[in-house]
């Protein structure tokens, strides 16, 4: 307890104090008829002793059940929340809907013992205090293991490794000392110029789902709770925090829902945090539409919602709509402005108490009050599996995409020039997803050590480019690293390189000289998102390596020179020309007249517009090449199956994705659907002439639009197209499915 003693705030105590002074209120009336929660004490307390040894839960805490009977583990998370419940006075109960500590924002993170937001909890009555690190990429909390962007997992198009990630940040999480990490961030890339690209998972929102709802899971494994980032729809930085978003019902139950809802029914969130702005007109942490109906009598969340920083807004429609904790501070929920509300007969006693609930409920199904206070301890600690895991994931999400003549992988070249400054940085997106490493391994550190001494390696930056184009004819082979700028609080003004990161100079004009002088370059991206490649056709080899995080540099050695295979495919489109991008040339569409952006576009996000319209993409959604050839055979279509045989064609053992892609029928003039949907994938390592039969489920879900008018899910009678392939754009084997008796000519 003595952290939390030190970091009380002493504006909860003020306005406290005053309040008792003016506005005295008998205690809060426990509300009747209130939903029945799933009871997940044993989950808890096995994920307790699993983190203690097998030992019984420790009483240090909490204390003994003699005095203090909501302390008995044997008892459900609702039972115990209501014998605490009884305890509590009315100040306690509002002290617990605000996080307590002032430079928890502003300065959460920069020092290993400054969370990003802490809840001093409730001493006297066991109540243990809450703290919270951001992790959408790794722990912002001094220095953790920077991870791979977010984005560059998305390439991976692998569950497992999203598992496998969320594991690696909620154990590092648990190891700064904290109870709850924010991430991860599943919000749908809406268009490639959005600032937060890198943090999401890109522009599909069944890839985003099955992603985020891993990525929960591992981290909850390691024993924090995960906070799942932004509901309902966040998909840009312009006037993000007065923009009014006008969405569809439709368009957000396909598009922008799906994520948020698997990270609750398949993940398990323990929070959802809801974001910035305001959906139709309600915003985002007081929509009761969404955080009450949707979220929690729809879907069965029992956990609770915190506020991103600030994003509430008045404090008896926050507790209306559904927000059970505001961050940093109580601004908005404190004991004056709540207790006011609750005379004033703007909200009843029984609503917040309601959120006191939730709180207290899913603290208790998680374990927090019956276990230790976690060490902030990872700096003396062992982080090797750490650091295999970062770079195992760049390599499974690095995106070979182009590969004329085979130039890639390197076949020990005697001398190689390595041009431009992010050949020895690491780049990273800016803001709350920034994660400051322990170590780092540039390129151009693993490239040398990869090449040995039989490799004459050099490096300019390509700031005199004409230096750059001199050592790139010297050289065998020239390989140009480029980079973006991406970051919380801005969008990107472009797609070039050059709009992307101005301080870096003009890098596409770089690529392109240095081009005409090695007929042998290869260009690695360090990019956050889709960026415009004009000089695509002047270099052998394109290679996007997204931010690749601390292993940087041995992860994209190893790819390079071919001792493991590209993993990555593309979840974002990167497209031809500026104009060619969703929402682009629409200032309706995007960044918004009058701070009110319109989702005219309905469904048709990313791929599906480019499909819809018939623009060709450079590098299309779903693309990436391997160092081997893949072909596919004997598709089997079933009510609830899709079948086929992948098998490897070449003469290397490499990494195959296979997508499915359903084509559905539209139900009547008024619902237009995209000419694919992406409904499966998979990802199989396959040695030489070897083969995998891989089984992609359908559900009722799989075949599903949302009717406005039913205001529910259907099926819609008709032929549903079938698509296997290596991309978006690569469709190997098509076959059909009928639903409702409807012929498939």
């Amino acid at each position: 307890m003595a952290r939390a003693g030190r970091r009380a705030s002493a504006m909860r105590n003020l306005t406290a104090a005053a309040v008792l002074a003016v506005l005295p209120l008998t205690a809060l009336a426990t509300p009747t008829g209130a939903a029945p929660v799933q009871d997940t004490s044993a989950r808890g307390l096995t994920a307790v002793q699993a983190l203690t040894g097998g030992r019984a839960p420790s009483p240090e805490r909490c204390g003994e059940p003699a005095q203090r009977p909501w302390c008995r583990t044997a008892l459900s998370p609702d039972q115990r929340t209501a014998l605490l419940m009884a305890a509590l006075t009315d100040d306690e109960k509002i002290s617990l809907l605000a996080a307590d500590d002032p430079l928890g924002g502003p300065l959460g993170g920069f020092f290993e013992t400054a969370h990003a937001d802490t809840g001093n909890g409730i001493p006297r009555l066991g109540v243990p205090p809450l703290f919270m690190a951001d992790g959408p990429a790794g722990v912002r909390q001094g220095k953790a293991t920077a991870l791979p962007a977010p984005i560059a997992l998305a390439a991976g198009f692998d569950d497992d490794a999203a598992r496998r990630y969320g594991g690696t940040v909620g154990w590092e999480a648990r190891h700064r000392g904290n109870d709850v990490v924010f991430g991860p961030t599943v919000d749908v890339l809406r268009t490639p110029r959005a600032g937060r690209t890198f943090e999401g998972f890109g522009e599909d929102p069944y890839l985003s789902a099955g992603l985020g709802a891993s990525w929960i899971g591992g981290a909850q494994a390691q024993g924090v709770m995960a906070s799942v980032k932004h509901l309902a729809v966040y998909t840009q930085e312009t006037d993000r925090m007065a923009l009014d978003m006008r969405v569809d019902e439709r368009t957000l139950r396909e598009i922008y829902l799906p994520p948020f809802e698997a990270a609750v029914k398949s993940g398990r969130a323990a929070t959802v945090m809801c974001g910035f702005g305001r959906l139709n007109g309600r915003w985002a942490c007081q929509d009761g539409t969404v955080l009450d109906r949707i979220l929690r009598r729809e879907w069965g969340f029992t956990g609770f919602v915190p506020s991103d920083h600030t994003a509430a807004q008045d404090p008896a429609e926050a507790a209306n709509g559904g927000l059970d904790m505001e961050l940093p501070i109580g601004m908005k929920y404190n004991a004056f402005l709540l207790k006011l509300a609750v005379a004033q007969k703007k909200v009843t006693r029984a609503t917040i108490e309601g959120h006191v609930r939730n709180v207290l409920r899913t603290m208790f199904a998680f374990g927090v009050f019956d276990r230790p206070e976690y060490p902030n301890d990872l700096t003396r600690i062992d982080r090797t599996a750490s650091e295999t895991a970062a770079r195992e994931l760049a390599e499974g999400g690095i995106t070979l995409l182009k590969n004329d003549g085979g130039a890639l992988p390197l076949k020990a070249p005697k001398s190689i020039a390595l041009i431009g400054r992010a050949a020895q940085a690491n780049p990273t997106g800016t803001g709350s997803a920034k994660v400051e490493p322990f170590s780092a391994v540039t390129p151009r550190d693993g490239i040398t050590r990869r090449a040995g001494a039989g490799t004459t390696i050099t490096h300019t930056d390509g700031g005199d480019r004409g230096a750059a184009v001199a050592a790139a004819r010297k050289a065998e082979v020239a390989i140009v690293f480029a980079t973006d700028a991406q970051g919380e609080f801005f969008d990107k003004s472009c797609l070039t390189l050059q709009c992307g990161d101005p301080l870096r100079g003009d890098q596409d004009a770089l690529i392109s000289e240095v081009a005409g002088a090695n007929p042998d370059t290869i260009v690695v991206l360090e990019t956050g998102g889709p960026v415009l490649t004009p000089w695509a056709g002047r270099v052998r080899a394109i290679v996007e390596a997204w931010y690749p995080g601390q292993q940087a540099g041995n992860a994209l050695a190893r790819v390079l020179y071919g001792d493991v295979d590209p993993g990555g495919r593309l979840p974002v489109t990167f497209p031809a020309a500026e104009n060619d991008a969703p929402a682009a040339g629409n200032p309706a569409q995007y960044p918004g007249v009058g701070k009110t952006v319109t989702f005219s576009e309905g469904p048709l996000v990313g791929y599906r517009h480019y499909d819809a319209k018939g623009i060709a993409p450079r590098f299309p959604f779903g693309h990436g090449l391997s160092y081997t050839r893949f072909g596919y055979s004997n598709l089997s279509v079933r009510s609830g199956s899709v079948e086929v045989t992948v098998t490897n064609t070449g003469a290397r053992t490499g990494v195959a994705v296979p997508q499915l892609y359903l084509g559905l029928p539209s139900p009547g003039a008024g619902v237009p659907q995209p000419p694919k949907q992406l409904k499966g994938h998979a990802k199989v390592t396959l040695a030489p002439g070897r083969s995998s039969r891989i089984t992609f489920p359908l559900t009722a879900r799989s075949l599903a639009y949302w009717d406005t008018g039913a205001d529910a899910w259907k099926v819609a009678p008709g032929c549903y197209k079938i698509m296997v392939g290596g991309s978006s754009r690569e469709i190997a084997k098509t076959g059909t499915l009928s639903r409702g008796g409807a012929p498939c000519g």
